[in-house]
């Protein structure tokens, strides 16, 4: 899409942000809820497989269908953000990088989901849970992140139920949450008879507690968990290390 075109996309105070992933770009607002490092290592943890048939339940910007539409070729992504505002945002994005017949964006309240698109259609599900529980912690003033990080619609056990009912049997759900709130993701997942397969704790440095925790489970799966090495973010300079730089895009 040429300049002009993509100017005429784009709303007052929106820019347009390089994902530094084959050139795709994507709109964000600076006065709103932007997309983080989260997301990223969510992208990089979920290894999604050609041809899959994914879900993205509360996209937001809509992140990770532009950033998982690079890794694997023939993937068709429907992706539900509650935020009309958002989610008109993030269609605009999916338009500026012509992704329209990969990528479809709903507005919808994550618990009407499998209503709108069906029961159990989809391989993969990637998810960003809102991370405050109900009552607990500030709540953002600014209603986009506020809707976006804590659980003011859904609990944390709906949001993983509807996610659950998107998924076939023997289907994947991958998720980034905070590792403080670990067991509660664990219990949520099974609930929606998911069980937690595969798991993977985000540190600031080698000598840091975790704050992040990336999950992977499986629809119908089996008890047995696969705990992998720690993923270390910032080196003792405060430099991104290595991993963290080959998730990024950058030369190691």
């Amino acid at each position: 899409m040429d300049e002009r075109a993509i100017a005429a996309l784009m709303r007052e105070g929106e820019r347009l942000d390089d994902l530094q992933r084959g050139g795709l770009r994507i709109l964000q607002r600076p006065d709103g809820f932007r997309f983080g490092t989260d997301a990223v290592l969510l992208a990089d943890f979920a290894n999604v497989r050609r041809g899959e048939r994914v879900c993205d339940v509360g996209t937001g910007t809509g992140v990770l269908p532009l950033l998982l539409s690079a890794r694997a070729e023939d993937t068709t992504f429907t992706a539900f953000e509650i935020q009309p505002e958002v989610a008109d945002m993030a269609q605009r994005s999916v338009e500026i990088n012509g992704l329209q017949a990969r990528i479809r964006i709903l507005c919808a309240d994550c618990r009407e989901a499998a209503a709108l698109i069906g029961h159990e259609g989809h391989d993969l599900l990637v998810t960003n849970p809102p991370y405050t529980a109900q009552g607990a912690g500030l709540v953002s003033p600014e209603k986009t992140r506020a809707l976006s990080r804590s659980d003011s619609e859904a609990t944390l056990e709906q949001w993983m139920a509807a996610c659950s009912r998107l998924l076939k049997n023997g289907g994947r759900l991958c998720c980034v949450f905070p590792a403080p709130r670990f067991l509660q993701l664990c219990d949520a997942m099974r609930g929606g008879k998911v069980e937690p397969k595969r798991v993977r704790f985000v540190c600031a440095r080698a000598d840091a507690a975790p704050k992040l925790v990336l999950v992977e489970g499986l629809k119908g799966g089996r008890p047995g968990l696969h705990v992998q090495p720690m993923l270390i973010t910032h080196d003792e300079q405060g430099g991104f290390t290595p991993e963290m730089r080959r998730i990024y895009g950058e030369e190691a």
